[in-house]
């Protein structure tokens, strides 16, 4: 080979190499890759709306509702979130979701199983649990609807998949609420902390921001037959507007009657709370911190919880719920890692005591995110000392009839003590 030849192929095996690492680097560096996607879930007619009282059909939206999506993988590892505008979708749901996105995303290494899911807790949007029909015996769940709900959730995921970019991510934690928000049954319990997990584009460009607080969307419970998200709704239009992206809000532990404060209701109202939220989170981000570590861990157990209410039995045995309440009931608990940010999901309305006892079980030094409704909808999950008889909370009785078993609460954090002894296992180096 004479020189001029050798040079010529040195550049081209230059050349070549450099197109190997850039095709590399494009897929396979270290960092997060991160999609996102919304769709639209609003109810069309006259659906039953949930929470409040029985029999109440929409006349008109006010607002619209969504489903909205993160998904991040590192390597070979991937999850999804998903937040849904509805009153609590239920365990059985989840798992027709994660049906249809594995045969969406056949032949990708994207895993169902670490769909996780959560729900707003809306009193504006519709029945999807059964309760709030024409009478208490009737199921007021619109089947088509939640067909086509589930499908627009699968969708969603099937698009942040698909549209996954290079991505960097910052956190923030900061308080919100103290002057609107309150524990009704118990004043001196509280988690008010706010929690953002933002993910940025090589732009530094959002691609999604998640957003973790804990108070009931019931400033509009029962004011007006209009759906719509209550201060969700105000949160998404704020971020939107400053941040672009798809801006997800993560309920927290809010049992224990979590409540809005308010001297009267009305769509001014939740919009104004909903923009304070989305300037508290947009405030909080100004001083936020880096991810330094891009490890995606996940875990997840199924579970029985017994059901001891024979209210949840026999509506299941009328058909009510589309979902079987037999001596026990399979749920799912998941927790799981973004870099230094903790995650771990409750699978009912929990109390602002669990959510605390929780955090406590979580050792890393970035955000700890408290899943409230979520992979199930069981309803309200008390703490020990609602359960005693000389206890000093309100409203006791009416949450145990709307609770599966007042064992669920512990029956949840024995689980979760188990998945964060779990996590220590796999994740040593991480736990600083």
């Amino acid at each position: 080979m004479n020189i001029k030849n050798f040079n010529h192929f040195i550049v081209l095996c230059l050349l070549s190499l450099l197109l190997l690492w850039g095709c590399k680097n494009s897929t396979d560096a270290p960092g997060y890759l991160v999609g996102a996607a919304q769709e639209n879930i609003t109810p069309q007619g006259a659906a039953y709306i949930a929470g409040g009282s029985i029999n109440r059909q929409f006349e008109g939206i006010h607002d619209s509702l969504y489903v909205k999506t993160v998904v991040v993988t590192t390597g070979e590892n991937s999850l999804a979130l998903i937040s849904l505008d509805c009153i609590g979708l239920l365990y059985p749901d989840l798992l027709r979701i994660r049906k249809e996105v594995s045969q969406r995303l056949a032949g990708t290494f994207f895993e169902p199983k670490h769909i996780v899911m959560t729900s707003t807790h809306t009193h504006s949007g519709p029945d999807v649990v059964g309760i709030w029909g024409p009478d208490r015996m009737t199921s007021g769940v619109d089947e088509e609807y939640l067909e086509w709900l589930i499908m627009q959730s699968a969708q969603a995921i099937e698009k942040a998949w698909k549209n996954r970019q290079q991505a960097t991510a910052r956190y923030a934690i900061s308080e919100f609420g103290n002057d609107w928000v309150q524990n009704i049954s118990d004043p001196a319990t509280i988690d008010r902390s706010l929690k953002v997990l933002q993910f940025l584009d090589n732009d530094e460009q959002s691609i999604a921001t998640l957003v973790n607080f804990a108070c009931h969307p019931t400033i509009l419970n029962g004011y007006r037959n209009l759906v719509s998200a209550d201060f969700p709704a105000g949160m998404y239009h704020w971020l939107d507007n400053r941040f672009g992206g798809v801006n997800v809000y993560l309920q927290g532990a809010i049992g224990g009657w979590v409540q809005p404060v308010f001297e009267t209701r009305s769509f001014d109202l939740a919009w104004q709370r909903g923009q304070e939220l989305g300037e508290a989170v947009e405030m909080a981000l100004e001083y936020s911190f880096a991810l330094e570590n891009t490890e995606l861990g996940f875990l997840s157990e199924v579970i029985r919880i017994p059901v001891s209410n024979p209210g949840f039995r026999q509506l299941s045995s009328l058909g009510v719920f589309s979902r079987e309440f037999s001596d026990s009931v399979e749920t799912e608990i998941a927790w799981f890692r973004i870099g230094e940010a903790t995650f771990a999901t409750h699978p009912g309305e929990s109390t602002p005591a669990h959510s605390l006892a929780t955090k406590e079980l979580m050792s890393t030094k970035g955000p700890k995110f408290i899943i409230g409704l979520g992979m199930d909808a069981l309803g309200y999950i008390l703490s020990d000392d609602f359960l005693t008889e000389d206890s000093p909370h309100h409203h006791i009785d009416y949450m145990l009839s709307m609770s599966v078993d007042p064992q669920i609460g512990t029956i949840m954090m024995e689980m979760l003590e188990r998945l964060a002894e779990r996590d220590e296992l796999l994740y040593p180096n991480d736990n600083q």
